[in-house]
Protein backbone atom coordinates (compact mmCIF):
# COMPACT_ATOMS: atom_id res chain seq x y z
CA UNK A 1 0.00 0.00 0.00
CA UNK A 2 1.21 3.25 -0.74
CA UNK A 3 0.44 6.51 1.49
CA UNK A 4 1.14 9.04 -0.81
CA UNK A 5 -0.02 9.40 -4.96
CA UNK A 6 2.18 9.63 -7.08
CA UNK A 7 1.85 13.16 -8.12
CA UNK A 8 1.69 14.63 -4.73
CA UNK A 9 5.18 12.32 -4.42
CA UNK A 10 6.68 14.41 -7.27
CA UNK A 11 5.86 17.63 -6.31
CA UNK A 12 7.30 16.63 -2.65
CA UNK A 13 10.32 15.78 -3.45
CA UNK A 14 10.32 18.93 -6.22
CA UNK A 15 9.53 21.62 -3.51
CA UNK A 16 11.83 19.76 -0.53
CA UNK A 17 14.56 19.37 -2.81
CA UNK A 18 14.24 20.27 -6.58
CA UNK A 19 14.85 16.03 -7.15
CA UNK A 20 12.55 14.57 -9.68
CA UNK A 21 11.18 11.11 -8.84
CA UNK A 22 8.47 8.93 -10.77
CA UNK A 23 6.33 6.44 -9.91
CA UNK A 24 9.31 3.59 -10.06
CA UNK A 25 10.49 5.47 -6.93
CA UNK A 26 7.07 5.36 -5.30
CA UNK A 27 7.55 1.89 -4.10
CA UNK A 28 10.71 2.40 -2.28
CA UNK A 29 9.36 5.72 -0.51
CA UNK A 30 6.67 3.48 0.65
CA UNK A 31 9.17 0.71 1.92
CA UNK A 32 11.04 3.81 3.81
CA UNK A 33 8.15 5.45 5.04
CA UNK A 34 6.51 2.30 6.23
CA UNK A 35 9.70 0.91 8.34
CA UNK A 36 10.56 4.31 9.97
CA UNK A 37 6.93 4.98 10.94
CA UNK A 38 6.84 1.47 12.20
CA UNK A 39 9.66 2.06 14.14
CA UNK A 40 9.05 5.30 15.48
CA UNK A 41 5.48 3.64 16.62
CA UNK A 42 7.98 0.46 18.32
CA UNK A 43 9.85 2.92 20.04
CA UNK A 44 7.21 4.70 21.64
CA UNK A 45 5.24 1.60 23.07
CA UNK A 46 8.94 1.07 24.79
CA UNK A 47 8.65 4.54 26.25
CA UNK A 48 5.20 4.80 27.27
CA UNK A 49 5.22 1.47 28.80
CA UNK A 50 8.24 2.75 30.97
CA UNK A 51 6.28 5.63 32.19
CA UNK A 52 3.35 2.27 32.89
CA UNK A 53 1.41 3.70 29.69
CA UNK A 54 -0.49 1.03 27.48
CA UNK A 55 -1.44 4.23 25.23
CA UNK A 56 1.37 6.27 23.05
CA UNK A 57 1.25 9.62 23.70
CA UNK A 58 3.06 12.27 21.80
CA UNK A 59 5.70 12.87 24.41
CA UNK A 60 6.60 8.56 23.95
CA UNK A 61 8.24 9.31 19.79
CA UNK A 62 11.37 9.63 19.26
CA UNK A 63 11.29 12.70 17.47
CA UNK A 64 14.56 14.51 16.59
CA UNK A 65 15.65 17.70 16.54
CA UNK A 66 16.37 17.46 12.90
CA UNK A 67 13.41 15.50 12.01
CA UNK A 68 11.14 17.89 14.09
CA UNK A 69 12.86 20.95 11.97
CA UNK A 70 12.21 18.51 8.68
CA UNK A 71 7.96 18.23 9.66
CA UNK A 72 8.42 21.97 10.15
CA UNK A 73 9.85 21.74 6.69
CA UNK A 74 7.14 19.97 5.72
CA UNK A 75 4.36 22.35 6.88
CA UNK A 76 6.05 24.78 4.91
CA UNK A 77 5.38 23.48 1.94
CA UNK A 78 1.80 23.86 2.14
CA UNK A 79 1.21 20.00 1.15
CA UNK A 80 -1.04 17.74 3.38
CA UNK A 81 -1.14 14.15 3.33
CA UNK A 82 -4.04 11.97 4.46
CA UNK A 83 -4.43 9.91 7.50
CA UNK A 84 -6.77 7.15 6.63
CA UNK A 85 -4.41 5.80 4.18
CA UNK A 86 -1.00 5.73 6.55
CA UNK A 87 -3.59 3.63 8.90
CA UNK A 88 -4.54 1.24 6.79
CA UNK A 89 -1.06 0.81 5.47
CA UNK A 90 -0.14 0.28 9.53
CA UNK A 91 -2.76 -2.13 9.70
CA UNK A 92 -0.89 -4.21 7.50
CA UNK A 93 2.45 -4.16 9.40
CA UNK A 94 3.18 -6.13 12.02
CA UNK A 95 1.35 -4.76 15.19
CA UNK A 96 2.89 -2.74 17.38
CA UNK A 97 1.58 -4.02 20.62
CA UNK A 98 0.25 -1.12 21.91
CA UNK A 99 -2.62 1.50 21.02
CA UNK A 100 -1.92 5.35 20.24
CA UNK A 101 -3.41 8.63 21.50
CA UNK A 102 -6.18 10.53 19.13
CA UNK A 103 -3.30 13.19 19.07
CA UNK A 104 -0.73 10.83 18.23
CA UNK A 105 -3.04 9.70 15.11
CA UNK A 106 -3.47 13.24 14.02
CA UNK A 107 0.13 14.24 14.21
CA UNK A 108 1.28 10.93 11.43
CA UNK A 109 0.69 12.82 8.37
CA UNK A 110 2.91 15.19 9.62
CA UNK A 111 5.64 12.61 10.90
CA UNK A 112 5.22 11.10 7.30
CA UNK A 113 5.65 14.39 5.81
CA UNK A 114 8.72 15.00 7.53
CA UNK A 115 10.57 11.44 7.20
CA UNK A 116 9.69 12.32 3.03
CA UNK A 117 11.53 15.93 3.66
CA UNK A 118 14.33 14.57 5.31
CA UNK A 119 14.65 11.93 2.96
CA UNK A 120 15.08 14.14 -0.23
CA UNK A 121 17.11 16.01 1.50
CA UNK A 122 19.22 13.41 2.85
CA UNK A 123 19.60 13.05 -1.17
CA UNK A 124 21.12 16.32 -1.82
CA UNK A 125 23.56 15.59 0.73
CA UNK A 126 24.56 12.39 -0.65
CA UNK A 127 24.53 14.29 -4.01
CA UNK A 128 24.45 18.24 -3.88
CA UNK A 129 24.08 17.72 -7.89
CA UNK A 130 21.57 14.95 -8.21
CA UNK A 131 18.59 15.69 -10.14
CA UNK A 132 17.18 11.76 -10.11
CA UNK A 133 18.12 9.14 -7.10
CA UNK A 134 18.76 5.90 -8.83
CA UNK A 135 18.83 2.83 -6.72
CA UNK A 136 22.12 3.41 -5.30
CA UNK A 137 21.26 6.78 -3.38
CA UNK A 138 17.91 5.11 -2.32
CA UNK A 139 20.29 2.52 -0.72
CA UNK A 140 22.81 5.10 0.41
CA UNK A 141 19.76 7.32 2.44
CA UNK A 142 17.98 3.94 3.50
CA UNK A 143 21.59 3.00 5.08
CA UNK A 144 22.06 6.23 7.02
CA UNK A 145 18.40 6.18 8.35
CA UNK A 146 19.13 3.23 10.02
CA UNK A 147 21.78 3.84 11.64
CA UNK A 148 19.59 6.93 12.92
CA UNK A 149 15.72 6.09 12.95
Amino acid sequence: MTIIGVRQFEQLFRKAASLDVDKNDLRRLSAFTNDKLHGLLLRGRANAKANGRDIIQPQDLPITRGLQESIHAFRSLDEALELKPILETLATLPEIGAEYSDEVESRLPEIVGGLVVALAKTFKILDPALKNPQSEHWDKAQRIFDTLI
